[in-house]
């Protein structure tokens, strides 16, 4: 028998400065800096998990949040069924 059942993926958990990093990858001349990304973190607009003094972030959380303004992701379907608008 075939699993059905979607698989979640792992999530690219980044510290602060290699969240900036890896921005600074894709983009040289991007505007965000460490203390804003900081700053996004403490007044909780981006979810992140505190680890001892140390703050990770989901990566795909932050460049959903740096194109769109927020932090809603689309919702996970199971085998294509999806809600229908009323």
């Amino acid at each position: 028998m075939i699993n059905t059942i979607p698989t979640r993926k792992t999530a690219h958990m980044r510290g602060i400065k290699q969240a900036i990093e890896e921005i600074k990858q894709a983009d040289p001349y991007t505007a965000l800096t460490e203390k804003a990304l900081r700053r996004l973190i403490l007044t909780k607009e981006i979810p992140s998990v505190k680890i001892g003094a140390k703050y990770l972030i989901n990566m795909d959380v932050l460049n959903n949040y740096l194109c769109t303004g927020t932090t809603e992701s689309e919702p996970i379907t199971a085998a294509g069924i999806r809600k229908i608008a009323e």
